[in-house]
């Protein structure tokens, strides 16, 4: 049976890619995972937050789309701007008057230098029990197997328990604009009826010993302030005496933001991933100072120690055009990250920090989302994790970073971080997020999508 686009009110083109016969019936899905992410990490889909420089994620978008279309599906591929595409798709369910559910990815990679890696970023080499290159954790891995369990779905005529609607969006590396806010803004009939979404970043487990790992399923995210700093003075010549200087007023402004030290503040989710990391590891829990309990996470301490206070780090310096001249202008990016409920607070801070002199203007700002770790969907979660890993305790975290949920919140889609993978103790996963030598191990992908086969079929 093939899939039909719904109707779309917008006069924006798309493109309908039709089905195909399809070819020699392939291995199963824990195999072909291991074929499709190689191929989806030698598509260089490069994202430099510029359309200018960025290579465009549309031949990454073609590919998912042959994919699909080889075992019978149809598809829907869309552009922002020329090569900027994003996929959809919709599979229907067993039951229609169930909500679907939204299974999300991005097409989209972060820069990778190959003179700085060990095998080249757009290889898709295996070697070592790793799948390697760029977009290996961040996210072709899930790309991948989505792609792997929904055309064994139909190869077998197995039919979910209620639709699900796949979204392979573009730019979700640069704030997403031209990927999951181009589609809600221009394509919304696709996700009529969805209450909830799946995607990047959780469902990872981190080691507490070795009958004990905790998968982190996100339910919380911080805000994306991306901020445009602009000092004015008056331009003159370098070598007189100048107060009013624009470069020396943006320095100072730029090292008051970087000094600052934003307090602990523990969300709900925080607090609660923090209780369960105290209990693994048996270290008593100092709400005020939860160092104790952050550092026994190892290198993973990093990202979660930014999880429990604001931040905000200066990113990018310009200005002047010539040393005995002084510029009547200068320029900085800082990266804020603010926690949720906390935004108001933070950015008033900011503007405290920078000084009365110094204009903020925002590249992106978007909102800080947090979810309770409770209904259906999270049992279905944690059911089928413990079911593949017996040791599994699946608790709630929340994301350093920042991810498509934000463009979905805007529908209120309530946004989960479930792209399940057991990893090795000792790899340090966090690191790898737009990381040099990015890779995912083989047999995590395998494990990935039979825990994601089993939520599925319980969803």
């Amino acid at each position: 049976m093939n899939d039909v686009a719904p109707q779309d009110s917008s006069d924006e083109g798309g493109t309908v890619l039709s089905t195909t016969d399809s070819g020699p019936i392939p291995a199963a899905a824990t195999d072909e995972v291991v074929r499709i992410c190689q191929e989806l990490l030698r598509i260089d889909s490069t994202n430099t937050g510029d359309n200018d420089t960025s290579v465009g994620e549309r031949a990454a978008a073609e590919y998912g789309a042959a994919q699909l279309a080889e075992v019978g599906i149809d598809s829907f591929l869309t552009e922002s701007a020329p090569g900027r595409a994003s996929l959809l798709a919709r599979i229907p369910g067993a039951d229609a008057s169930r909500p679907p559910l939204l299974v999300h990815g991005h097409l989209d990679v972060v820069p990778a230098d190959p003179s700085e890696w060990r095998v080249h970023p757009f290889s898709g080499e295996v070697r070592d029990g790793y799948v390697w290159g760029r977009g290996a954790v961040d996210m072709k891995d899930f790309d991948a197997m989505v792609l792997a369990l929904v055309r064994q779905w139909r190869r077998t005529g197995w039919v979910p328990p209620r639709d699900i609607v796949l979204a392979f969006f573009a730019d979700e590396e640069a704030g997403s604009t031209y990927g999951a806010h181009h589609v809600i803004e221009h394509h919304a009939s696709w996700f009529e009826g969805v209450t909830e979404a799946i995607g990047e970043v959780g469902g990872y487990s981190v080691s507490v010993s070795d009958d004990l790992r905790l998968y982190l399923i996100q339910t919380a995210e911080k805000g994306l302030n991306w901020m445009r700093l602009t000092a004015r003075g008056a331009p003159g010549h370098g070598s007189m005496v100048h107060d009013d200087n624009a470069v020396a007023a943006l320095c100072r402004a730029v090292a008051r933001i970087s000094a600052h030290e934003f307090p602990v503040e523990l969300t709900p989710t925080v607090r609660r991933f923090l209780d369960e990391v105290s209990d693994a590891y048996g270290v008593p829990l100092d709400p005020e100072k939860p160092e104790q309990v952050i550092a026994t996470l190892g290198p993973m301490a990093r990202a979660i120690g930014a999880t429990v206070r604001n931040t905000a780090n200066p990113t990018m310096l310009s200005a002047g055009y010539k040393t005995n001249v002084v510029p009547g202008e200068a320029h900085a990016t800082v990266d804020g990250r603010a926690l949720p409920g906390h935004e108001d607070r933070f950015l008033a801070e900011i503007q405290r920090l920078a000084g009365a002199g110094v204009e903020i203007a925002y590249e992106q700002h978007q909102p800080a989302l947090e979810t309770d770790f409770n209904g259906p969907l999270v049992d279905a979660m944690a059911e089928s994790l413990r079911h593949y890993d017996a040791g599994a305790r699946p608790v709630p975290y929340m994301m350093f970073g920042g991810t498509d949920g934000k463009a979905l919140s805007r529908l209120g889609i309530r946004h989960f971080g479930f792209a399940p993978l057991k990893l090795p103790a000792d790899l340090d996963f966090t690191g790898l997020f737009h990381g040099v030598d990015e890779r995912v191990p083989v047999d995590a992908l395998r494990f990935g999508v039979r825990v994601l086969e089993r939520f599925f079929a319980h969803c």
